[in-house]
């Protein structure tokens, strides 16, 4: 049996600071991905949302809240939460859906109302929840983690400051070209070089921002695809949700030690390069296949570590890959097509469904002046809090 699901629709809200209600945008985004993919509201059986988070806890139960506002209509309903992974756990539960043949046709849904200026938890004392502890204990915010994280690649790997303006350079030349940037102006080094500093190395423009903003997908069981006449469409052929293995010996996101590795060997991948792993393993693929990329762009340094986790070079060679254009338009694998993170901030239950809007968009070869000559097949990457990772795999 195969396991591909096919994408028939795709749909986004453009992503700023509206000041209005997620539900606003996420059912605007809904619409446009149904319309997309020519399907009747009244003939989806499931609705997945993404929750809306304040601070890193569940804000709203998204499924119920789109199902209400498109109309009621009977299908099944289910709301998951994986921090900035919970886009790509809802497209995991659409799939699985699809495959046990609960449902035919399943809408994804994602969008938020971020707050102004960068996330920090919910009031009151958790000490048992790790995010709360490195705010609380150590003061680490989400800026001061990227900077920590940006000095760690310049020791051991010799990242400069220029490597870092000029992923931001990549990525805001392709927001510039994408009607659903928030950010959609060229940048030169020069101008990230002269904006604050916000978290030594890292400047104001390595930084992503807060956004508001939406994406839904429609996906589908092949044989609903081909009796809807849809014989070639894009297909979703693995998705990891893997967690870490212990020992974890590097200190990562919200975790604020580390494990010893004195007496048990360390894992053969790190926590950020098992997400990939498992999604090529499931694809049937390599990274020597890859067409494009999507990954999670928080900073610009963050960009450089996750080609290293993707396998698209040796540890420690990101810069190099970089600066050879491996990674930009035109590139053998451009990474961030749509602009990343970089162009759009952080809605954070849409933005995984995002990544796989734009992969659907450059595998349909619809992606306009930002299209990848040849399109084939593309990944995502992503991570959440407590060990959420998340890579979904989509082929042509």
């Amino acid at each position: 049996m195969s396991r591909d699901v096919a994408v028939l629709g795709a749909g986004m809200h453009p992503w700023g600071k509206w000041g209005r209600s997620f539900i606003e945008y996420g059912t605007i985004a809904a619409r446009k991905a149904l319309e997309d993919a020519g399907v009747d509201w009244r003939d989806v059986r499931s609705i997945v949302g993404a929750d809306t988070v304040r601070g890193g806890y569940p804000g709203y139960v998204a499924g119920a809240t789109f199902a209400k506002a498109l109309g009621w209509q009977g299908a099944r309903v289910t709301s998951v939460y994986a921090a900035c992974a919970s886009g790509a756990q809802a497209i995991n539960t659409a799939r699985t859906q699809i495959l046990s043949g609960l449902a035919d046709v399943v809408l994804v849904v994602g969008a938020d109302a971020a707050p102004k200026g960068f996330f920090r938890p919910a009031g009151g004392d958790r000490q048992d929840d790790p995010d709360w502890l490195r705010f609380r204990v150590l003061g680490a915010t989400n800026p001061a983690y990227f900077g920590l994280y940006a000095r760690r690649r310049m020791a051991l790997h010799g990242d400069t400051l220029e490597d870092f303006a000029q992923v931001k350079v990549k990525n805001a030349a392709s927001g510039a070209l994408n009607p659903y940037a928030r950010y959609r102006k060229t940048v030169t080094a020069e101008d990230v070089a002269a904006s604050a500093v916000v978290a030594d190395p890292l400047r104001l423009l390595d930084i992503c921002a807060t956004s508001d903003g939406a994406a839904a997908l429609v996906l589908s069981s092949m044989d609903f695809a081909r009796r809807h006449g849809q014989a070639d469409p894009v297909r979703i052929r693995a998705v990891s949700t893997v967690t870490p293995q212990y020992p974890q010996t590097v200190l990562d996101l919200p975790d604020i030690a580390t494990d010893s590795a004195a007496t048990v060997q360390p894992p053969e991948r790190t926590f950020r390069a098992s997400i990939a792993h498992a999604a090529y393993e499931e694809a049937g693929i390599g990274p020597e296949e890859l067409s494009l990329a999507e990954v999670y762009d928080l900073s610009t340094a963050l960009e450089l570590q996750w080609y290293e986790d993707l396998g698209l070079c040796g540890e420690g060679e990101g810069a190099k890959l970089l600066r050879e254009g491996v990674t930009s338009p035109g590139g053998r694998v451009p990474v961030n097509s749509s602009g990343g993170l970089a162009s759009f901030g952080e809605a954070v239950p849409a933005q995984a469904i995002a990544q796989v809007c734009e992969l659907t968009w450059q595998l349909r070869g619809s992606a306009g002046e930002r299209q990848v000559a040849g399109a084939r097949v593309g990944i995502t990457a992503n991570q959440g809090l407590f060990g959420h990772g998340s890579a979904v795999v989509a082929v042509r």
